[in-house]
């Protein structure tokens, strides 16, 4: 019988803790719980791969409904790799108001948006979308779904 696992939190690799917090934290809303570097023997080095000379500091960020549902890990000290493409993965948003969001991101130095679309949900609910490229590359996408009338 299959065990029934609970998805917990994405984690991405970050060149600059402050710059990512501006995202995520700043206009995405998310809440900083802790903020800590990272000791040498972190798990971090092996399952990531980072060579040992690497300095990492570790973030979780909370959402209204979950804790630590993302985490950052700042990498200094060596050159991080730009991202592949085609993208391989992308982390998922719900806004409350787009426009004020999208406002918002286009004060962020380094995020690259993708024109909004309208989405329609399998349910047959209406709303908008739209695609963002955070500083370090990460695909994020953010939509909202309008009130029911």
């Amino acid at each position: 019988m299959a065990q029934h696992a609970r998805f917990q939190r994405a984690n991405l690799v970050v060149r600059t803790m402050d710059r990512a917090l501006a995202l995520y934290r700043d206009v995405l809303g998310l809440t900083v719980d802790y903020m800590k570097d990272s000791p040498p023997t972190s798990y971090s080095y092996p399952v990531f791969q980072f060579p040992r000379e690497a300095k990492l500091r570790f973030c979780t960020l909370s959402s209204d409904e979950q804790v630590r549902v993302l985490a950052l890990t700042e990498v200094t000290g060596i050159e991080l790799p730009e991202p592949n493409l085609p993208r391989s993965a992308a982390l998922v948003f719900q806004v409350q108001d787009m426009d004020a969001t999208v406002e918002a991101l286009s004060r962020l130095a380094g995020v690259e948006g993708y024109p909004e679309e309208q989405l329609h949900t399998q349910d047959g609910r209406v709303g908008r979308e739209k695609g963002i490229v955070d500083a370090d590359g990460h695909l994020v996408v953010l939509y909202s779904i309008a009130a029911a009338s």
